[in-house]
Order: structure tokens, then sequence, then C-alpha cells
């Protein structure tokens, strides 16, 4: 009797650890545009915004309000992260290093940008599969509807938001959720 209940403790505890570590997305490790690893464990204790990215997009301009959240909020624990994606109407043909001087050269773009992925289809990258998937997550289902699409993390890593691609950056909503 004694050993059952050591057991379904410990078969418990590790069920919990393990669920509460899958549903946070410092468990990925990613390869930026230059090619180095980004890890985002590197990231905990801080709110993060993961955003799909297009250089030739008619939300393109977005890039400037991201580098304005970002510069605001960086030194708040607050930090961005894009993934350039060509899923949508092929309106990020480049290469990494096109998307990187575009980002630098159009929107002096300093938040840590990660090499192009597919964020949809049969070759949906893991990050993405995480933000998508509510087994995954713990939150909810979602699709990525179009370039530009927001998915808000909390300081453990843990998805609270999807804000749709045409919802700006510098909006109430995502602001006050920074400073919240």
């Amino acid at each position: 009797m004694k050993n059952t209940i050591i057991i379904c403790f410990l078969a418990a505890f590790f069920s919990i650890n393990s669920k509460a570590q899958n549903t946070s997305i410092h468990q990925f490790k990613v390869t930026d545009l230059s090619g180095n690893v980004f890890d985002f464990a590197s990231l905990k204790g801080k709110k993060v915004m993961v955003v799909n990215t297009a250089s030739k997009c008619g939300l393109t301009s977005q890039y400037k309000d991201l580098e304005t959240l970002y510069k605001t909020y960086k030194d708040k624990g607050f930090v961005i992260v894009g993934f350039p994606a060509n899923n949508f109407a092929s309106q990020e043909p480049g290469t990494n290093e096109e998307i990187a001087q575009f980002c630098q050269l159009n929107y002096g773009v300093t938040f840590p940008m990660m090499a192009k992925v597919s964020v949809k289809g049969n070759d949906m990258c893991e990050v993405y599969q995480f933000l998508t998937q509510q087994s995954k997550n713990g939150l909810q289902d979602s699709q990525v509807e179009w370039n530009f699409q927001k998915y808000l993390l909390n300081e453990k890593g843990e998805l609270v938001k999807v804000i749709s691609p045409r919802t700006l950056p510098t909006d109430a909503e995502i602001v006050n959720w920074i400073k919240g």
C-alpha cells in the first residue's frame, strides 16, 4: 500500500512537471538570421512577443512599430522575436542574409530575428507547432492567418494571447499587457 501511494505521488509529480515544461516556449532552440543558436530559455523572466514577418507585405510597415515597441520596453523585461516566413503569397522570398539587410536598412530592426521558417502546413517549424496547438501550448488552438500575427507569452514562457495580424504592435491591448 505504501509503495502504491509513493508510485502514484511520483507519477503525478512528474506528470505535472513535464506538462509545465512542455507548455513553455523556453524548451526551444532555433537559429537566428546570422546562423547562431538562439535559446528561448535565455528569455525566462521576460514577456515575449513572437511574430511572423514578411518583407513584401502590405503589413510590412509594422516593422517600424515593432522596433519602436522593442526599444521602449526592452529594458523593462520585454522582447520581440521575429520569424520571417514565406507562407502567404510568397511575400518573403529572400534569403536569411537578404532579410537581415532589408530589416536593418529599411527599419533599423534590433530585436532578435530568426532564420526563415514555415508557420503553417506540413513543414511548420516546431515553435509554431507549439504556438498553434493547444495540446502543446496549454491555452488554445490557432492558425496563423497572415504575416505579422502576434503571439504573447508571459515570463514563464506560457502562451497567453494570440493577436490578429492587422492589430498594430503599438495597440493599447498589447502595450497594456506589456506594462501589466
